[in-house]
């Protein structure tokens, strides 16, 4: 399948919202439950960074960034989401959006991401792999979900060109 990455505009917001509420619908893609509003995840995720995988008019998966604090010195260190809809899945567009997504970073002067990701959602886990990310280790009970505690893999990725 064709397809190319683009930034995101605000006019994606259905189609995203719809990728992300997959995600969240599989119970392995996040802790979040709801899909927020734009306005809110507008909010939270930096402006530049933010990528969707399109075919024609179709939204195949999107990516983007939220920066994991607003003290200056964590200013370079960026928290990575993906999302790919059901229909695009293993047809390389999570990969797509992640390695434009690191150029990306770089670019915008990031030299560390990071990526919380349940230990059974194995497809990101090995996505963040290809991409650089390494195993840094395991949040044990780190949060509920319906009642159960959850663990995630901590994963990050070292820029070699910015910061070193």
């Amino acid at each position: 399948m064709d397809f190319r990455i683009e930034p995101m505009q605000t006019g994606d917001w259905p189609q995203v919202s719809m990728i992300y509420k997959e995600g969240i619908d599989t119970g392995n893609a996040t802790f979040e439950t709801t899909v927020p509003e734009w306005a809110v995840w507008d909010e939270k995720h930096r402006p530049d960074c933010r990528l969707v995988a399109r075919h024609s008019e179709s939204i195949l998966g999107w990516a983007a960034l939220t920066s994991v604090s607003s003290r200056c010195v964590y200013a370079g260190v960026a928290e990575v989401s993906v999302y790919v809809a059901a229909a695009g899945r293993g047809q390389g567009i999570g990969r797509a959006l992640l390695e434009r997504l690191v150029a990306e970073s770089e670019q915008a002067g990031l030299w560390m991401l990071q990526a919380s990701i349940f230990p059974e959602n194995m497809t990101s886990i090995t996505l963040h792999t290809a991409c650089g990310f390494r195993e840094v280790g395991r949040r044990e009970k780190i949060g509920q979900m319906n009642g159960l505690w959850r663990d995630t893999v901590f994963m990050e990725r070292r820029s070699r060109i910015v910061g070193v």
